[in-house]
């Protein structure tokens, strides 16, 4: 089902030119994946980003044919992206699961919350054991939170975003080298995810940087603070020389502005510093001192990601829409070609495929671990700076400001052990 959450005239407009497999049900077969995220409230800018970058995904797989099976199992089928509110909240994801199981959809996708996340998985694995015939798979595209692939591996649930502790070491890895750097200040959101972000940033400190005084670690409420200038405050009084966050969506935005607002001159190491509105609040105050990790960003310097980044601009060519993530196209053609490879409908069949996918998409590679179902890729280390300067060929959101890559780990350098120990069918 389709929610509108932005403006209408802006809906009004996209609906003119979407093709029209994304509006309404195709007649024959279709392949459903339902996306359950939050796209009213405070987080709504996050899902109706999240949504565009799926919407291109299954628009190129359907461009091409679709997903191609075997006559058997009813040919070639379209994928058909679907939505579901769920306001950011648990029992609004749940209810919105229910929703889609009910209306066919056996591919769920979700990732703007841990907590979510958590909550559906939850409920996926009970439906998958009472209900073997409508059996779903778990794809996750942004919810990080460690615990999803360590103590509550699933075989259903696949994450192709790096989890928290992954980024945090990626971040460390420039932390590690600066020299200059005495002090820092751990703020997050409180809940799972954000509660992960401080705990690693402590451990992380203590065994590569002992010498940094953790001059505040604090959580906030998440989504219900309007008002950061008591938080940036603080941070600022507190003689820290950077902040080290996981915030994201207005949180993020709002702290910053407010520690511009304050006066704060320090750092920021940032989870999500690069992209929904967070350059534009931090203006000319974030040059050489933002930073932010990512499984790719616009400036990485090959002529294959200057290619994809031109081409999702050509797609939605609005400045305001300018939030592409490489890892939820390769999301999208994982699937696919999981579905392909297994050759058939079946989830047991799909997942056994999905578990050792190996994808590669405009020069940017990943591979799925079997052991835990975590996607293991290239991370980079961005560094905020003028539009224009040397390494910034484009900025973000057409703020005038983006990010020089300084530092790119492998995927063997940012892969993490884990704990899980994966039940599957017998």
């Amino acid at each position: 089902m389709f929610i509108v959450c932005r403006s209408a005239l802006k809906w009004l407009v996209l609906a003119l030119y979407l093709p029209v497999f994304a509006l309404a049900q195709p007649a024959g077969p279709t392949i459903k994946i339902a996306m359950i995220e939050g796209l009213s409230g405070s987080f709504a800018n996050t899902g109706e980003a999240v949504f565009r970058n799926l919407l291109w995904a299954v628009e190129r797989v359907n461009a091409r044919g679709g997903v191609k099976l075997p006559a058997s199992v009813g040919g070639a089928q379209p994928l058909l992206l679907e939505r579901f509110d769920s306001k950011g909240q648990n029992e609004e994801a749940l209810t919105a699961l229910k929703a889609a199981i009910d209306q066919g959809a056996r591919f769920v996708v979700q990732g703007n919350s841990s907590a979510n996340a958590l909550a559906l998985m939850d409920a996926i694995n009970k439906h998958n054991e009472r209900e073997p015939q409508k059996r779903v798979l778990f794809l996750n595209y942004s919810a990080v939170d460690p615990i999803l692939t360590n103590e509550k591996c699933s075989f259903w649930h696949f994450r192709f975003d790096a989890h928290a502790d992954m980024r945090m070491s990626a971040l460390m890895s420039v932390i590690k080298d600066d020299a200059a750097l005495k002090s820092v200040y751990i703020i997050g959101q409180d809940y799972s995810f954000g509660q992960a972000v401080a705990r690693e940033a402590r451990r992380q400190l203590l065994q590569l940087r002992p010498d940094v005084r953790i001059a505040g670690d604090e959580l906030h409420a998440m989504g219900r603070v309007k008002d950061f200038i008591p938080y940036a405050t603080k941070i600022k009084t507190s003689g820290a020389q950077a902040v080290i966050t996981g915030n994201w969506g207005n949180d993020l935005t709002l702290l910053v502005k407010a520690a511009r607002d304050v006066g704060f001159d320090g750092k920021f190491y940032t989870f999500y510093g690069n992209a929904l509105g967070a350059p534009t609040a931090i203006g000319e105050a974030g040059i050489g001192k933002v930073l932010a990790v990512a499984d790719w960003m616009p400036n990485v310097q090959h002529t294959q990601s200057e290619a994809f980044y031109q081409a999702f601009r050509q797609r939605f060519p609005d400045p305001a829409d300018d939030y592409v993530h490489m890892r939820m196209q390769l999301m999208v053609e994982a699937l696919v070609q999981a579905m392909e490879a297994a050759g058939t409908t079946n989830s047991i069949a799909i997942s056994a495929q999905l578990e050792k996918v190996s994808i590669t998409f405009y020069g940017q590679t990943g591979n799925m671990r079997a052991a835990d179902h975590q996607f293991q890729q290239t991370l980079v280390v961005g560094l905020m700076d003028r539009k224009g300067s040397a390494g910034v060929k484009f900025d973000v959101e057409g703020s005038g400001y983006g990010f020089r890559v300084i530092k790119t780990l492998t995927a063997a350098q940012a892969q993490q052990p884990t704990t899980c120990k994966m039940q599957r069918p017998g």
